[in-house]
């Protein structure tokens, strides 16, 4: 089936260029698309320590490779290379464009061959007094091993040459940016403000460090290793599960290099010692780029202040059901409600759970973790709660990937306080996003939702919580948290779709549903939001579902193998990816039931490992008030012409110029001639609706 589905690698790549697309905007706030670059960047690195690093692996598997994957890994990691070079290409130019913008708003970077005199004095004390404590070069001929450069880090390649000598001398230097700011901020001159990169402060200070040797000329390029990312957990009994975990972390650390981006400058001899010591293989694992690199720290570009160069950020709304100062609970016994993070308080949460923390007839809390906040105000709420006396307890997943020694920290912490840590489910992840709060005499409350009890990611992650005392849903949510205590006996869930047990199989049979609806004259439709599609038995029960007639909307952020606009296999298939100023990550799955729609939430992507292999609720929305507010939230996704780009068989990433007039949206013809942008207007629509 391979011929009908794009590379998931290859559409991730498409994924990313979208992000690219938010920094060339001109109509985004400067600052932003700094920001953007960051992402971009951040994004890249995951990118190879992750996807490519499996890529490779599986490539040395010969023939097999291509049933493992359906693809020829070799050919895949040539194309990779080919798109990122392009990428890499139109990176620079961004960022070149952009520190051009920058002058125009009295914001320089400057290196340290443009420093002023009083400039001079205030980076030599920098240098002298915090970065030169932390330098510590490695002389490439005293060296009796190459140095185990790290993953994450940026390195300096230094050329050191004598004044006289013809032969160069090579060096290796961590520029500290794990301890220091990336961005240095030089005092003022008048209404100008000026920055220096923490490469060129240390290049600024080189010939101090290496003067004592005669050296009258140094060169420093810079120079960055990605390492494979992925945990190799062994299957050794005598040691702990946590142990095994941190011991992979740090085998990940040491991992092989799968790619080495260096300054496209770097004299030809030093590039190969490089090449040749790290054991690259392949063209595809060296990348030239520009002067500096590690964009992910331009994500904390320094804004001074300065309004305009950032997104407006409107204040979060309230929600009209629950009444901050009140009694949460008795908001949520009255009414449902679904919280819409970046729109409204996350703090919703951190209140139910204070609440629960000190009310004297809660009896327990449970809850599911995946990724938690450095400072979890979350897990601190549960801490409180033990202290109260209450039974708390928490399924702690710990190979979160690049999460995993956070967790392991909080497993240690909330463990020391009481609370009852369950690490997982053998052979599975727990990925579902469950809060269950129980009463005396047994009744219960439950928050069940599509991102993570995250305080800090819910500021920019656009996810929905719903706050629920539905029997239908407690009761099951009470049965999965058994499970997770003894995992020999499989619950039956007849609302809550469970991964690994149904989801597949439930998915499927609502796509045969509207299959059936359509050949019977009824109303067939089918709206997905995911973050990935991906799964090739989905997408063909999908192309089987286009090719009877079913409309069908995709709108996927990231990973998207489904090949739209094919003729006699998906002509009724419109999908699309919003980018913007939040992440979209919220999952809504949406059947038509010939005019009665089933609403569903998710924790889980259209991917393998999520409905294989790993713990997911998709949860029904019963409420018709709520089925109203998602349709509502749809419709105004699907109405967006300013951020959302068409996935099509070229990946060309296109702006929708008008609204689609989807099944969701029909009446709306008129959205087609005004420009809407859908994370602006759905803030707008719940301020009507909860102010």
């Amino acid at each position: 089936m391979s011929h009908q589905l794009i590379n998931k690698e290859i559409s991730w790549l498409s994924f990313n260029e979208r992000v690219l697309q938010e920094a060339e905007d001109k109509t985004v706030p400067l600052i932003e698309r700094i920001r953007f670059l960051g992402i971009f960047s951040s994004n890249l690195d995951e990118f190879f320590r992750v996807r490519v690093a499996v890529l490779k692996r599986v490539s040395k598997l010969g023939k097999s490779a291509k049933d493992i994957i359906m693809f020829d890994p070799i050919e895949v990691l040539k194309e990779i290379q080919d798109i990122v070079l392009i990428l890499q290409r139109r990176f620079e130019a961004v960022y070149q464009r952009i520190m051009r913008e920058l002058v125009t708003e009295d914001i320089f970077i400057i290196n340290e061959t443009e420093l002023n005199h009083e400039q001079t004095i205030f980076v030599r004390n920098y240098f002298q007094n915090e970065v030169r404590p932390k330098l510590f070069p490695i002389m490439m001929d005293q060296a009796e091993i190459f140095p185990d450069l790290k993953d994450h880090s940026l390195y300096l390649a230094v050329v050191l040459k004598q004044e006289k000598a013809s032969k160069s001398t090579f060096a290796i230097i961590e520029v500290p940016t794990n301890t220091l700011s990336r961005f240095l901020i030089l005092p003022q001159i008048d209404n100008k403000k000026y920055i220096m990169l923490l490469d060129d402060v240390t290049r600024f200070g080189l010939l101090e460090i290496f003067g004592n040797f005669s050296f009258k000329r140094v060169e420093a390029y810079a120079v960055k290793v990605t390492r494979d990312a992925e945990l190799a957990i062994e299957s050794d009994i005598s040691e702990s599960y946590m142990r095994k975990i941190l011991k992979s972390v740090k085998q990940r650390k040491e991992g092989n290099p799968v790619r080495f981006i260096y300054d496209h400058h770097l004299p030809e001899k030093f590039l190969r010692i490089f090449i040749k010591n790290l054991r690259l293989e392949g063209a595809e694992n060296i990348i030239p780029g520009g002067r500096y690199h590690n964009f992910k720290d331009f994500m904390d570009f320094p804004d001074f202040g300065i309004q305009h160069l950032r997104y407006d950020r409107p204040p979060k709304l309230p929600h009209k059901n629950i009444v901050f100062n009140k009694k949460i609970f008795q908001s949520i016994k009255k009414r449902e409600s679904i919280i819409y993070t970046c729109y409204q308080s996350f703090d919703y949460l951190i209140d139910l759970l204070r609440e629960a923390a000190i009310e004297k007839d809660v009896v327990s809390i449970k809850m599911t973790f995946y990724r938690a906040a450095k400072k979890s105000s979350v897990m601190n709420a549960l801490i409180n709660a033990v202290r109260n006396g209450k039974k708390v307890t928490v399924i702690l997943e710990l190979q979160a990937r690049f999460d995993e020694e956070a967790n392991i920290n909080w497993a240690d912490r909330l463990q020391e306080e009481g609370v009852k840590v369950i690490f997982g489910v053998p052979d599975l992840k727990v990925h579902s996003k469950l809060c269950l709060i129980t009463f005396k005499k047994d009744f219960k409350y439950a928050v069940i939702g599509t991102g993570n009890f995250n305080e800090d990611t819910s500021r920019i992650y656009s996810d929905l919580f719903l706050f629920t005392t539905d029997k239908r849903l407690t009761s099951e949510i009470d049965s999965l948290f058994l499970f997770f205590r003894r995992n020999y006996n499989t619950p039956v869930f007849r609302h809550l779709i469970v991964s690994p047990f149904q989801t597949r199989k439930k998915i499927i049979s609502f796509i045969g549903n509207e299959i059936k609806n359509c050949q019977q004259g009824k109303e067939a439709y089918i709206i997905l939001k995911l973050n990935n599609l991906v799964d090739a038995e989905i997408i063909d029960n999908l192309y089987k579902a286009s090719k009877a007639g079913v409309k069908i909307t995709l709108i996927v952020r990231s990973m998207f193998s489904l090949k739209t606009g094919v003729k006699d296999l998906s002509e009724n298939i419109e999908a699309f990816s919003i980018v913007d100023k939040y992440l979209e990550h919220a999952r809504i799955f949406v059947f038509s039931n010939a005019g009665n729609p089933k609403y569903f939430i998710s924790s889980a992507d259209l991917m393998t490992r999520n409905l294989d292999s790993r713990v997911e609720v998709t949860c029904p929305i019963y409420n018709k008030e709520l089925k109203q507010e998602l349709h509502k939230f749809l419709e105004i996704q699907c109405s967006d012409n300013t951020k959302s780009r068409i996935l099509n068989l070229n990946q060309d990433n296109q702006i929708r110029k008008t609204g689609f007039e989807s099944t969701i949206d029909s009446d709306n013809k008129d959205r087609c001639h005004k420009k809407i942008k859908a994370q602006d207007a759905f803030y707008e629509f719940l301020k009507a609706r909860h102010c």
